[in-house]
């Protein structure tokens, strides 16, 4: 058993009946609790019009987190680029770049992000922005890549830092992965959400890699959801919580895969046998309870079980 490599994806939920600007200011707080336990990255994902997400706007709170904390990788989990400019994401990032030097992740994602007419107010017609998709995957790692021509005129996203974002691309099936492989990007599998083909469809993406001044080799990140307590009874009556809770708010437990519930002395082997069966470098791990306090317990009985495995190896 070996120490993994981890981030924590954060939805800024509006929790106990809260305020959204509480609620983003506890984002601030999970992420400077991640720094402090070794956590590698802290992405942000992007929702609109969804009263029980705070955030909108991922890049914005990159630059309010990238100011109160000091080492920890940030990023976007992810922006979601059917709706946007290619040249605007791309110098947006690259700013947050030039601020946070080696510590910014560009993840892209292509869902629409809230309801139907949630993205029409956004950006028109979604269904044909997202048929796009490989124009915008290709006009962005070109404008990263400083060879983005329109019209016959060179345009670049500026600022251009001295460290490029890392570019990732989210998805949960063989057309994100294709998409990923084909434009040299990373790739993460939303396994919280679907299980569906999901060794098939990395194992696509590995398979299909092209190599770029982007990335010169493929990347595999798994997001998962994941319940953690010192027993294993402990962890299994907060997801029975957790279960009873969302179906009394109206909610749904069944249309995505179960959270990964485990102790502390069992959590890691669980999470490297996942890792090891999808072919995964990194994990992005998601708690789905409903208190702030209990997601930060989880996330440093985590961060703690995977310190210990770091420790007796060292040994």
């Amino acid at each position: 058993m070996k120490a993994i490599s981890l981030g924590i994806l954060d939805m800024s939920p509006v929790l106990e009946g809260v305020s959204v600007e509480e609620a983003l200011q506890q984002s601030v707080r999970l992420a400077q609790m991640a720094e402090e336990q070794g956590y590698e990255r802290f992405w942000l994902s992007e929702h609109h019009d969804m009263a029980g997400l705070a955030c909108t706007a991922p890049e914005i709170m990159i630059t309010y987190i990238g100011a109160h904390t000091s080492t920890i990788r940030l990023g976007s989990g992810g922006v979601l680029l059917p709706h946007y400019s290619a040249l605007k994401i791309a110098e947006t990032f690259r700013m947050l770049s030039a601020l946070y030097p080696g510590r910014i992740d560009l993840g892209i994602g292509r869902a629409p992000g809230g309801s139907a007419h949630a993205s029409i107010a956004l950006s028109g017609n979604y269904l044909a922005h997202v048929s796009q998709m490989p124009s915008l995957m290709q006009d962005l790692t070109q404008l990263l890549q400083n060879n983005y021509e329109i019209e016959g005129g060179q345009v670049q996203a500026r600022p251009i830092p001295a460290q490029e974002p890392e570019c990732w691309l989210l998805g949960t099936n063989i057309k994100s992965a294709g998409l990923a492989a084909e434009y040299g990007t990373g790739y993460v599998f939303g396994y919280f959400m679907s299980d569906n083909d999901g060794q098939k469809a990395i194992q696509h993406y590995l398979d299909q890699y092209q190599s770029t001044s982007l990335q010169s080799h493929p990347k595999v990140m798994m997001a998962i959801s994941v319940i953690c307590a010192d027993t294993q009874t402990e962890a299994e009556q907060l997801y029975e919580n957790w279960k009873s809770n969302s179906q009394a708010q109206g909610g749904s437990t069944e249309e995505s895969p179960s959270p990964i519930v485990a102790s502390t002395e069992n959590i890691i082997q669980q999470l490297q046998q996942l890792q090891t069966e999808y072919k995964a470098d990194e994990l992005l791990v998601i708690c789905p309870l409903q208190t702030y306090d209990e997601r930060i317990g989880v996330y440093q009985k985590i961060a703690e079980a995977n310190q210990s495995v770091s420790s007796f190896l060292a040994q």
